[in-house]
């Protein structure tokens, strides 16, 4: 499987998410800049953290209406996973590819520690190798990672099974402590903390890992023979 991280100005997790992929997975993984007009090459996308074009105006704001954001919403369209994470899921919502926004903390700082995160939804092509109500422990580094939704939306999410990943506690302000989100379609999934962080027992643990693994198992099961 070869996947596509995206490169903006002032991403900062890309070099981490080339690492889960590449070093811990094993699968290909290539950096792809902002103005990249085909990804038709490649079969994930991927969105990382950071402060893409300093946070200007709002997280995410002028990332989407970068170049590659059009062939994004193209890999989308044609089902393939696209996976943004912190920066990368504002980028999302500011696209429209993912409903509601990310607003400041609650407490109006930035915050970077390893939560608990309880996964709502192992029924998706990002979390297949996790078990329904399973608590994982990932980091978090976001000021603006707040998740807010109006009540029609909210009931949409929860009617859909769209809510992937919640926080053990409310640390941030998010609504009902929506972590993550998945698209109607389930391949396209925003997540505020980051995976790719946690791929490895060496730096601190590996609850990631496992959904980088969903989403090569759900890949190959489509689309490699077993003849």
């Amino acid at each position: 499987m070869k996947f596509a991280v995206i490169v903006f100005p002032g991403s900062n997790c890309d070099l981490d998410m080339y690492h889960a992929v590449k070093d811990e997975l094993g699968e290909e993984a290539e950096y792809v800049w902002h103005d990249s007009t085909d990804l038709s090459g490649y079969d994930g996308i991927l969105l990382p953290g950071g402060f893409s074009y300093g946070d200007y105006l709002r997280c995410g704001a002028i990332a989407q209406s970068s170049p590659v954001m059009d062939e994004v919403k193209k890999a989308a369209e044609a089902g393939k996973p696209v996976l943004g994470i912190c920066n990368g899921f504002q980028i999302l919502t500011e696209a429209g590819l993912l409903p509601g926004i990310l607003l400041r903390n609650k407490n109006l700082k930035f915050m970077c520690r390893t939560v608990g995160l309880k996964v709502e939804n192992a029924n998706t092509l990002f979390t297949n190798e996790y078990m329904a109500g399973q608590e994982i422990q990932i980091p978090i580094a976001h000021g603006e990672g707040n998740y807010y939704c109006d009540d029609a939306t909210y009931d949409q999410l929860k009617n859909n099974n769209q809510i992937v990943f919640s926080y053990a506690d409310d640390f941030n302000g998010s609504r009902n402590n929506i972590a993550g989100i998945v698209n109607e379609r389930g391949n396209v999934l925003g997540m505020m903390p980051h995976p790719e962080r946690a791929v490895s027992d060496l730096i601190g643990g590996s609850d990631g890992l496992s959904l980088f693994k969903s989403i090569v198992k759900q890949w190959r099961e489509a689309n490699v023979s077993h003849a």
